[in-house]
This record gives C-alpha cells, sequence and structure tokens, in this order.
C-alpha cells in the first residue's frame, strides 16, 4: 500500500484485506477496558490502513460506546435521533419496506458540520443473508493521483457541505420520510448544517493530503451550482476508483471503524427482502485545513 507502513505490534494482529486499505484486527476484545497500550495499537493500525474491522464482537450499545470514548468526545447526528436509551447511538435499520437505505452514497460523516467526525464505528447487529457490504475508499490514493495541474487548480479551493438539502430543494426530513423508516428530526437551530471545507485536506496526525470530497459537496465556492457541477463529477468519480478502495463483508457481531479525514464509504442496497441492522457511534473530529 502506497505510504502506508508494516507495523509490528505487540498486543494485536492485523490481516489487511485489500491492496488499497484496510486490515482485519484480532486479539482484541472490545467490550474490555482495554489498556492504553492496546488502544496506542489500534490507533497505530487504523492510521496504517485508514479502516479496521474486528469479528466476532459482542457488543451492547453502551460498550460500543465505552470504546468510542476512548478516541474523544461523541458527536451526535443534528437529523437522526439516537436510541431510546443510549442517545449517543444511532441505529441503522434498513427494512424490506424501506425504499432506500440510509448512508448509499459515497460520502464521509457529517461533512456538512464545521468539524466533522474524525472517526465513525458501526457495529452489525443484524445482517442479511447475504449482501449489505460497505464500500471504502482512500483519499490519500485519490489525491495522489491526479495530475499536477488539477492538484493546482483544487490547491485553495473550498466546498459548500449541504447537510439540510436534497436535489431539488427537498428538505432532508421530507425526503428521509418518505423514503426510510429511521426517524429524521429537524436539528436545533444553533446547530450549524452548512459548512464550507477544503477539496484536499491535510490529516493532522499523519500529515497527508487527501481529497476531501462526497455526496455532502454542492457546490464550490466563488462558482455558481452550474460552473462547479463538472468539477464535482470529476472528483466524485475519481475518488471511488476500483483501485483506491476494499469491501468488507459483513457479519454479526462486527465492527468497522474508519477514519472520515481520509476516506469515504458506501453501503451497498442489495438486499431489498431482507432487514439490516448496525449500531454507529461517530467520534468529534476538528475543522479541516
Amino acid at each position: 500500500m502506497d505510504g502506508m507502513r508494516n507495523t509490528q505490534y505487540q498486543h494485536i494482529q492485523t490481516q489487511r484485506i485489500a491492496g488499497a486499505m484496510g486490515a482485519e484486527i484480532s486479539g482484541v476484545d472490545l467490550f474490555q477496558d482495554l489498556p492504553d497500550a492496546v488502544i496506542d495499537e489500534i490507533r497505530a493500525a487504523l492510521l496504517d490502513n485508514l479502516v479496521v474491522f474486528f469479528r466476532d464482537q459482542s457488543l451492547t450499545p453502551h460498550q460500543q460506546l465505552a470504546f468510542a470514548r476512548r478516541w474523544g468526545e461523541i458527536h451526535l447526528h443534528p437529523f437522526m435521533v439516537g436510541m431510546p436509551d443510549c442517545p449517543e447511538v444511532l441505529e441503522i435499520r434498513k427494512t424490506p419496506s424501506d425504499k432506500r437505505n440510509f448512508g448509499g452514497n459515497w460520502h464521509t460523516d457529517q461533512m456538512f458540520s464545521p468539524a466533522p467526525a474524525m472517526g465513525t464505528m458501526l457495529y452489525a447487529v443484524q445482517v442479511p443473508s447475504v449482501g449489505g457490504d460497505t464500500l471504502f475508499s482512500n483519499q490519500y490514493l485519490a489525491y495522489d493521483a491526479l495530475s499536477d495541474g488539477m492538484k493546482k487548480m483544487l490547491s485553495g479551493l473550498r466546498g459548500v457541505c449541504v447537510g439540510d438539502k436534497k436535489k431539488g430543494g427537498i428538505p432532508r426530513v421530507a425526503y428521509n420520510a418518505a423514503t426510510i423508516a429511521m426517524k429524521t428530526v429537524e436539528p436545533p437551530k444553533d446547530v450549524q448544517t452548512t459548512s464550507m471545507h477544503p477539496l484536499v485536506r491535510t490529516h493532522p496526525e499523519t500529515g497527508r493530503k487527501s481529497l476531501y470530497v462526497g455526496n455532502h459537496v454542492h457546490w464550490l465556492e466563488g462558482m455558481t451550482e452550474e460552473e462547479s457541477a463538472p468539477i464535482i463529477k470529476f472528483l466524485r468519480d475519481h475518488s471511488a476508483r476500483p483501485e483506491f478502495t476494499c469491501r468488507f463483508r459483513w457479519r454479526n457481531g462486527s465492527l468497522a471503524f474508519w477514519d472520515n479525514r481520509c476516506t469515504q464509504h458506501n453501503a451497498i442496497n442489495d438486499y431489498p427482502a431482507e432487514t439490516r441492522v448496525m449500531h454507529r457511534v461517530t467520534v468529534r473530529g476538528d475543522a479541516p485545513f
């Protein structure tokens, strides 16, 4: 993997799942209060592989939340309601009656916030017999593959990231109410749901540059939507090229932990007659630069 290390660990074992990114971690029970040394090695594995996966875990929402809090403050989703007895955990449920799935496009979480989510932890409670995989894309590689001319053009450009509107100006609450069973609410008036972020961001821990684009980017600062559209389309298509990606096949009890600062992801909706239930926690990040 370009730019990735073959780190030797003392407390965990890792197995890469694709050439571009992603590794399964074994030797860890996430329900335990893990020593700092183990957390440090998981952090190193996350920085090396961008997304890490744990199999055969048995986690209550409160145990998942306790693990997430080892990484920082929890980032609440302004449009979605958390679980009644654990509001920091969002239950992502797709049933046969839903017309679409939650997160079924290439995106990075909470990009419309002034300080988007650093990381996301998704835990599989009920998965379909087949299908329901998640794709991930390495945005370091996406940036590195751009021409020097494109890198120069993107330098200093910012995308306008919108969380509360869909194409055609349909409010998110109304759009979700007509297509998914999950409850959507209007965010508090003091919560910002439109933000501008650089199209090329620098990772605060690795120092590497990555492309920062996804479904939340609606137009570019200083341009009209019509002018912005072909540039955004190119960047979205480019950022999801197959050679930048990995694909994770879920099993009940699997947990994925990904770095939103240098990845995108896409939940595949290919299980129309079955149900998929996941528990999600996002960890607060900082303002992209």
